[in-house]
């Protein structure tokens, strides 16, 4: 299972490789194996160019396109996105939809995001509507794996 959070989740003191090299150490890969898997999945979010920084020298976006990186590094059945575009420009926040809408063909990888924007969720397989903690409504049901959203209303 990966996770995407919200916050990023960055350790402050490594760089974008070491953080998303993080995760193929809690999955037993080490050495120049977790290296790869972690510099291809930086790549596929459009950041191998800085795999060197620590996330002080990296933009809101950019950190966020490192906690996915992170995320999808182990290639996990399950990934559980809190607002994964929340702090990405409308161009990067397609990017990523198109990229978590590839590995969910491609690997057969479910992926359940909440978000607060209807775009984000209108480019998912199944809507699930949540107000106050409890389902309001859900949309289509599609056969598992697939891309679902939760939406949780803003309250103003």
């Amino acid at each position: 299972m990966g996770f995407v959070f919200q916050d990023f989740n960055l350790v402050p003191t490594l760089t974008a490789i070491e953080n998303v090299m993080l995760a193929c150490d809690y999955a037993g890969i080490g050495g120049k194996q977790a290296r790869q898997a972690a510099l291809e999945a930086l790549g596929l979010v459009g950041l191998a160019d800085r795999a060197d920084h620590k996330p002080s020298e990296l933009s809101g976006g950019e950190q966020q396109r490192v906690a996915i990186a992170r995320a999808l590094v182990n290639k996990p059945e399950i990934i559980l996105a809190d607002e994964p575009t929340g702090n990405l420009d409308s161009e990067r926040s397609a990017e990523v939809l198109a990229l978590f809408r590839q590995f969910n063909r491609e690997h057969g990888q479910t992926i359940v995001l909440v978000t607060h924007d209807s775009e984000v969720g209108e480019a998912c397989d199944r809507i699930i509507r949540m107000r106050d903690g409890r389902i309001r409504d859900y949309g289509q049901r599609v056969e598992v794996p697939a891309i679902a959203a939760a939406l949780v209303p803003v309250l103003a």
